[in-house]
């Protein structure tokens, strides 16, 4: 048996390699072809056909600027596909590209499967049609997306939630609070408050500011920054003078009392942990692209917690909104003693509940080879 698997990202990535070690445990011998990068690597024991490095442009501008390697890397995927001819073909979010190579499977007979979809519940809904036509199945990691993909009369299993065994499997390898504050030089005697301003220049740029200037309002705390591991430390260095540890965001997330968070996988992933949170998210800041984004957005929420638990859980501060006063004034409702703190626990256990068991990439991989 032969599989083709399409991961564009470094995330990606990650699941990838998680759903490759499955793959071959449940079927010795079989045979896997991939676009992606290391983890996968590592799982499949072979690299890439194209590494996500080469396939990662984000947004309108970066993808026309790379628009002849972004066809490049498509017709070689094409090629690879046309040539092997797979029994399955398996997508890992990405959608740009991947509902192309989709559409190039299903027009050779091959089987498509949505491994992590896309966001197709929150906007670029018309993306459904080509899921429907190209894709025989999709295996959702988040709960409530199977209630939306049968009603575009899709067939969908949620399999469970990839960040839940990550987070577990991380938060039993963690070390000791005091061989964390001393590895980084930090102070015993203040509770650690978390800023966790994205891994992108963007998201670093428009939110570390606003997290800055409310850490410094809450002077009983210790603000340390989660850096990014493809980000120079000089950058962080231009929008605030916290301490920065590299690396180490699971670390920082479970030993702070209570966390910024730039809207993103990393919201769940602290609400996993435990960890009260603000979530942030800067962006331009306009009121008027708030205005516009409100009418675009299908979902009520954009944070993965309010999403899972199906309301409000963690606070959203977005766009104009993410400002120094509302940011504080909702970190001072969660911070210890305060009210608002243990509403917000029960909020996550709520989320937590529904997020199951499953384990995602074993019950995901088990999901493909039934059909073969």
């Amino acid at each position: 048996m032969k599989i083709f698997i399409s991961a564009g990202e470094a995330s990606g990535d990650l699941h990838g390699g998680a759903l490759v070690e499955e793959l071959i445990k449940q079927r010795p011998g079989i045979g896997i072809e991939f676009l992606g990068g290391d983890e996968m690597a590592r799982a499949a024991g072979h690299g890439p056909l194209i590494h996500y490095r080469e396939m990662a442009y984000m947004g309108f501008a970066e993808v026309l600027r790379n628009l002849g390697k972004v066809l490049g890397n498509l017709k070689r995927a094409k090629e690879a596909i046309t040539q092997s001819r797979p029994d399955a073909l398996i997508l890992i979010d990405y959608p740009s590209f991947n509902l192309k190579l989709a559409k190039h499977a299903w027009e050779l007979g091959i089987p498509v499967y949505y491994y992590i979809s896309p966001k197709v519940w929150a906007w670029k809904e018309w993306r459904v049609k080509d899921i429907r036509r190209y894709c025989r199945k999709v295996l959702s990691i988040l709960p409530f997306e199977v209630e939306f993909f049968k009603g575009h009369g899709m067939e969908v299993e949620y399999v469970g939630n990839p960040s839940v065994e990550e987070v577990e499997r991380k938060e039993g390898n963690l070390p000791a609070k005091e061989a964390f504050l001393k590895r980084w030089g930090l102070d015993d005697d203040r509770p650690l408050l978390a800023l966790v301003p994205g891994s992108r220049m963007g998201e670093i740029r428009n939110n570390l500011p606003v997290m800055d200037e409310v850490a410094r309002r809450f002077p009983q705390f210790q603000p340390v920054i989660a850096g990014a591991p493809a980000i120079e430390l000089s950058v962080y260095g231009q929008y605030s003078s916290f301490p920065v540890v590299t690396d180490s965001t699971f670390e920082l997330v479970r030993n702070s009392v209570c966390a910024l968070v730039t809207s993103g996988t990393a919201t769940l992933e602290t609400a996993l942990l435990g960890t009260p949170q603000v979530v942030c998210y800067r962006g331009s800041g306009s009121r008027i692209f708030y205005n516009v984004m409100k009418r675009v957005l299908k979902c009520p929420f954009v944070s993965l917690p309010n999403l899972i638990a199906g309301r409000e859980v963690v606070p959203e501060m977005l766009m104009h909104l993410c400002n120094a006063d509302s940011v504080a004034a909702r970190l001072a409702e969660i911070v210890p003693g305060a009210p608002g703190r243990d509403e917000m626990l029960r909020g996550y256990a709520r989320m937590r509940g529904r997020l199951g068991t499953s384990t995602a990439a074993a019950t995901a991989a088990r999901s493909i080879l039934s059909d073969f």
